[in-house]
């Protein structure tokens, strides 16, 4: 097992005949059972601390204001997590519940349900895949050759020291262009990119009537931003790491990209609980059918019988130092190449 925020030898690789299936036959039948009661007090905690810190943001003076503003974007965070739940349909068992409930906590985001969920879905099928893989998936040299001059000062500034910017570039280009999805899929995503366009329309007219455009900055931008250096931060450290490598299709294994391509990282304790462990992400692509409030049970039963595969490690400053200094493009020997 792994456990450092420097870099370290790959993990063990499996065996060319695991399947993914024979890691889930090792999970405890119950890491995929479905708790409405768990479920709703997730929702029910996100709520609270989302009450939390806008009350915070009303009273404290403003030298004050950026620890509001994390607090309020790390509670918004966990509304994220429980849409992405939702997304999984691991939230509750009937669809129209999970649409609904995916929709109302994506709202306060910005964040449009379907067209995540599509794009989201095909990152799990895909994980680790060149070509396929859409999150944070490394260019190749003749990639990076290729696009525009402004695609390239993008693409290097969001591997480097601007990684918590990559979330704002991921969510404005991919998910309110239904162009972007099959034609079965681009029905649903139009409404998602409706609802939140009319959600927004209506939303920032009325707060900035009664707060004014500081106030938009306080109450939306800000904790918006902070959401998303998270969602940055969160989903670049879950597969990229100096050791871990992507793979062209032709030597892709789903079983060893999702176990061994995927990092664990323990956060401070306030962000595991604010963002209902999410970080606890291993099992997560082992099965998108376990519920957040399992996931920590499944990661242990992962650990007991898949302990050499694991990557561990914790979050720290450093950590993301070393992925912002040597990863940034594609290597096929040695899986990544710093910027010439």
């Amino acid at each position: 097992m792994i456990s450092t925020d420097t870099p370290q030898p790959s993990p063990s690789v499996l065996t060319a005949d695991t399947t993914l299936r024979d890691i889930i036959k090792t999970l405890p039948a119950d890491c995929f059972e479905k708790n409405m009661t768990r479920a709703w007090l997730g929702v029910a905690s996100s709520l609270t601390a989302a009450v939390v810190g806008y009350c915070l943001l009303t009273v404290l003076p403003w030298y004050l204001l950026p620890l509001g503003w994390i607090f309020t974007g790390t509670a918004l965070t966990g509304f994220f997590v429980l849409g992405h739940d939702c997304g999984h349909r691991s939230f509750a068992k009937k669809l129209w519940v999970n649409d609904l409930v995916g929709h109302l906590c994506f709202l306060p985001l910005l964040y449009p349900f379907h067209g995540w969920r599509f794009k989201h879905d095909h990152h799990h099928v895909h994980t680790n895949k060149m070509g396929e893989d859409n999150a944070w998936y490394p260019f190749t040299d003749e990639i990076f050759a290729a696009v525009s001059p402004l695609e390239r000062v993008f693409y290097r500034a969001i591997r480097t020291r601007f990684w918590w910017f990559g979330s704002v570039i991921h969510w404005a280009l991919l998910h309110f262009n239904p162009k972007l999805y099959p034609e079965r899929q681009r029905s649903q995503v139009a409404l998602s990119a409706t609802v939140v366009v009319i959600f927004a329309a209506i939303a920032f007219p009325v707060l900035i009537w009664f707060t004014g455009v500081g106030g938009w900055v306080n109450y939306f931008l800000m904790p918006w931003l902070v959401y998303h250096f998270w969602m940055s931060t969160f989903t670049i450290v879950h597969h990229t790491m100096p050791e871990i490598a992507f793979h062209f299709p032709e030597q892709w294994q789903a079983a060893a990209d999702q176990l061994t391509g995927t990092v664990h990282c323990d956060y401070p304790a306030w962000v595991e609980f604010l963002c209902h462990d999410i970080n606890v992400h291993i099992p997560h692509h082992i099965s998108t059918g376990i519920p957040f409030y399992n996931l920590r049970r499944a990661h242990a039963s992962l650990k007991q019988h898949w302990q050499p595969y694991l990557y561990e490690t914790a979050f720290s400053w450093s950590l993301m130092k070393t992925i912002g200094d040597r990863c940034h493009l594609y290597d096929a020997e040695h899986n990544y190449k710093v910027f010439s």
